[in-house]
């Protein structure tokens, strides 16, 4: 039976502690150095998480690692964050009438992402599987496509009633299928006695045998979707998602492993980068809102803030962080906001964190400058920055927060 295990970023799990052992800790330790170290520290007999989170299968033990901007909550508030975050980031693109699951807070991440591979799968099936050219070397007893000559003579030396051809065939073994089926294959060995069971077998009794290939990172690059093939698309990022975080001899043969983990940096600025959009463009307020917006720096260096919005000849200029500051923000981090405002000329630049509302600070003056043009008239422009707080949830609730735009609007004294 399958044991869940569950911790917070930045918090640690011992050999010992609920189930896991020191078979675990190796695959972890081992997972951990195949990707740069970058998901945990490594601890005498134990981990401690970072800023990574989502979930880690190794056999019978599933560890959640769930995100936790604020220590004094209550655990159960943050559970369903992630799963929130990343519906609203597209990530999880699940329809109302397969989503009543995803709503249920008690499942973990893997679960959710299985569910939906295999519910994809199913309605493809209903649709009916698509039919693909592909070329065919074998023996066949009438001469159709590309007779191979040096493997004829190998093959039919007796049998001169055959040919060793190429030709081209119709049919559903094509790389699509064959690419669905290696992730409809590493969905079984993850849902075997789980609740999932019976809808992974009924999904891979109706589909096709197909020929077994190494699905790499390179050739799902080179997949390529054309009209008749569109609607594969969700079901390919799927696959994709599962295949390449799968680790099925991440140590020596013994563990299989499945990992889908993601940087809370990142996730927070995209969420950050949607929620501003979404309510741009709700209440018309005509702003031109930009993610990891570039600009040339010294030689091959570029400076990249993470959202710009501009109006007018107005700018302004936003840094995530998801980990909140001890105290003040770091000088480090307040100096690339002066820069940032430099070379943009922002008005108003904002470090901006998940956390109490009133914790924000007012804007702080940078410095002044004086710009001279070909007029000889002097222009002023003052730089402000300033440490903004925004709430994720909703206030005495485990439901992410749907004002999180206008929120972050009214910290910039931007209002409708």
């Amino acid at each position: 039976m399958k044991k869940t295990i569950q911790r917070f970023e930045y918090g640690t799990l011992r050999i010992g502690e609920d189930g896991f052992n020191k078979n675990h800790w190796k695959a972890f330790v081992k997972l951990n150095e195949v990707n740069s170290s970058k998901y945990f520290e490594v601890l005498h007999n134990g981990l401690k998480f970072n800023h990574y989170v989502g979930v880690i299968q190794v056999d019978n033990i599933l560890v959640e690692i769930l995100p936790k901007a604020d220590k004094d909550d209550d655990d159960s508030k943050w559970q369903g964050v992630l799963i929130g975050m990343l519906k609203a980031c597209g990530k999880l693109k699940a329809e109302s009438n397969d989503s009543a699951n995803v709503k249920r807070q008690h499942l973990n991440l893997l679960e959710v992402y299985f569910e939906l591979y295999l519910k994809e799968i199913e309605k493809l099936q209903r649709q009916g599987l698509i039919k693909q050219y592909r070329k065919n070397t074998e023996n066949v007893k009438a001469l159709k496509g590309k007779l191979e000559f040096s493997g004829n003579i190998r093959h039919n030396l007796v049998h001169k009633e055959r040919f060793y051809t190429t030709h081209q065939v119709y049919d559903v073994d094509h790389k699509l299928h064959q690419v669905l089926n290696v992730a409809l294959k590493i969905v079984s060995q993850f849902t075997k006695g789980t609740r999932l069971s019976n809808l992974s077998s009924r999904v891979n009794l109706g589909f096709p045998q197909v020929a077994n290939i190494n699905v790499t990172a390179s050739l799902l690059k080179k997949l390529k979707l054309n009209r008749k093939s569109a609607h594969y698309s969700y079901a390919l990022e799927l696959a994709r998602l599962i295949i390449l975080n799968y680790s099925p001899d991440i140590k020596g043969g013994q563990e299989k492993m499945l990992s889908l983990l993601f940087n809370m940096n990142d996730l927070w600025e995209e969420y950050v980068l949607v929620r501003l959009r979404q309510w741009n463009i709700e209440n018309n307020l005509g702003f031109t809102i930009k993610g990891q917006s570039t600009n040339t720096f010294i030689g091959n260096h570029y400076l990249k803030p993470d959202i710009v919005l501009e109006k007018d000849n107005e700018t302004f200029v936003i840094d995530t962080k998801w980990k909140r500051p001890q105290g003040s923000a770091s000088v480090q981090d307040l100096r690339q906001m002066y820069t940032y405002c430099r070379y943009w000329n922002a008005t108003k630049a904002m470090l901006l964190y998940p956390g109490s509302p009133t914790k924000s600070t007012s804007y702080k003056t940078f410095t002044t400058d004086d710009y001279q043009n070909h007029n000889t008239e002097v222009k002023v422009i003052k730089h402000l920055c300033k440490l903004g707080f925004v709430s994720v949830l909703e206030h005495d609730s485990n439901k992410l927060s749907q004002k999180l735009g206008q929120s972050i609007f009214n910290l910039l004294k931007i209002n409708p």
